[in-house]
């Protein structure tokens, strides 16, 4: 069973976010957990998804 992992850029393209404003998110600990690869951040579907949903909103 396969999921696939997102790239910075489909973060980027999923949230309607820059991808500057990910990376500087990541140096301050905000947004959704970003997992390292190798040399790579990848982020779980699964973790983008809690993170929306803990944002509340209106």
């Amino acid at each position: 069973m396969s999921k696939t992992l997102m790239t910075i850029e489909d973060l980027s393209n999923h949230l309607g976010i820059p991808i500057n404003t990910l990376y500087k998110w990541r140096t301050k600990n905000y947004g959704p957990t970003g997992r390292r690869i190798g040399k790579y951040i990848r982020y779980r579907p699964e973790d983008v998804d809690t993170w929306i949903e803990d944002q509340g909103g209106a």
